[in-house]
């Protein structure tokens, strides 16, 4: 009866054959089952009175750990269910009972199959929700552990055994992500949200279907999207799908790169660009590239930011008050330096008229106490980091009135 039924669940449910190891398990768990069933008919064993088979357990532990859909196991039993009966029906119906009596025994022996796969079915798949949940947590974490080794790594590294280890593609184009919620949420899996969020982002972005998360804590995650080829507008392509989605989580996002080298720069990109959102310190939802002009330079140049703010109060002076007015002269001067001192170039990419463009850069230097001149480039510099760390690193109180 065993084989019988093992050889019709093979042809049913392919799921099943994947796996070596729990393929010679199927045997022992059919005999298993089909072995304390018998038992319960022949003896009236009650239900609550049997243990499962510990092969039926550790079957069902297996297909957890290979990946098989929970659903395979619950249809082998109902399918075994079926085939048991079928064969019990041919064997009753081969005695010379009498009709009635021979239909007596299938109802009686049926209601105890049906009583047994019900509650062997709860058993297993108990089993198997704990094993995977477990299994997932243990996999995840080693996998995490193996992509820091890659991220730390100075030396050359076998990129089919990291490939193998990280399960992700590691020869292809890489955009890697930062993505992270500014609280924590009562209400939901922030991790879960977050990986859902990366395979939506790769599918706007038009990568392949391998991606890699790896949960850095609960509410932030690292994100890698693989691409065949490198593909220039992959980052804005991230960037619109982000802004067009209220609900989704800030995003610092690389440059793309190849290789495992491509790998770890497009991260460390990420990572700056998304220490630079977090320093800012601005409400609501972040969404930022390392590729937006000044940003790779100002998040090296803010390495430290408190010697950055130091040094910023002291090349603008008076002009690093944290107010608004002179955050907008800075900005109308950081945009006008950055335009070859051109007031119709400045005036035309902040909407402003020619005039009070003029007025602001009069301000600006006012403000600052001395004109523009050598240390032109030291201007520059720290008006770009007022550009992307704000009141940050412009800290001046109190403000004047300007």
């Amino acid at each position: 009866m065993t084989a019988i039924i093992q050889r019709y669940l093979e042809e049913q449910i392919p799921d099943l054959t994947s796996d070596t190891l729990s393929t010679d398990l199927l045997g022992p768990s059919i005999a298993a089952n089909v072995d304390v069933m018998l038992h319960a008919m022949r003896y009236d064993i009650d239900m609550s009175q049997i243990e499962p088979p510990t092969a039926a357990l550790e079957y069902a532990r297996r297909l957890a750990q290979h990946g098989v859909p929970v659903h395979a196991l619950v249809r082998a039993y109902q399918i075994g269910q079926r085939r048991l009966h079928e064969l019990v029906f041919a064997e009753v119906m081969m005695t010379d009972l009498e009709p009635a009596v021979a239909m007596t025994v299938v109802e009686k022996m049926s209601t105890t199959m049906f009583g047994y796969i019900a509650w062997i079915s709860q058993q297993v798949v108990e089993v198997y929700e704990q094993e995977r949940e477990r299994w997932l947590e243990n996999r995840n974490t080693i996998r995490a552990v193996r992509v820091r080794e890659i991220l730390a790594s100075k030396t050359i590294v076998d990129v089919d055994a990291a490939t193998s280890a990280i399960r992700y593609p590691l020869r292809g184009h890489h955009l890697a992500v930062v993505i992270w919620y500014r609280e924590a949420s009562t209400a939901a899996d922030e991790l879960a949200r977050l990986q859902g969020f990366l395979g939506d982002l790769g599918q706007a972005a038009g990568a392949t279907a391998d991606r890699l998360f790896v949960a850095a804590n609960r509410t932030l995650g690292w994100g890698w999207l693989s691409f065949r080829a490198a593909a220039p507008d992959a980052v804005e392509k991230a960037r619109r799908f982000a802004l067009s989605h209220a609900d989704s989580p800030s995003i610092a996002i690389g440059a793309i790169a190849a290789g495992v080298d491509g790998f770890r720069r497009s991260h460390q990109q990420a990572a700056r660009a998304h220490s630079v959102a977090v320093a800012r310190g601005q409400p609501g939802r972040s969404v930022i590239a390392a590729t937006d002009p000044g940003l790779s330079a100002a998040a090296l140049l803010a390495g430290d930011l408190d010697v950055a703010r130091d040094w910023v109060v002291e090349v603008l002076g008076d002009l690093a008050g944290d107010d608004e007015n002179d955050a907008r002269l800075r900005e109308t001067l950081h945009v006008f330096l950055s335009n070859g001192d051109s007031y119709k170039l400045t005036a035309e990419k902040l909407h402003l008229h020619v005039n009070t463009v003029k007025y602001r850069i009069t301000r600006a230097c006012a403000r600052r106490g001395r004109a523009i001149g050598a240390d032109r480039l030291n201007v520059e510099l720290a008006l770009l980091l007022c550009h992307w760390y704000g009141n940050a690193v412009a800290p001046l109180q109190p403000a004047r009135s300007v």
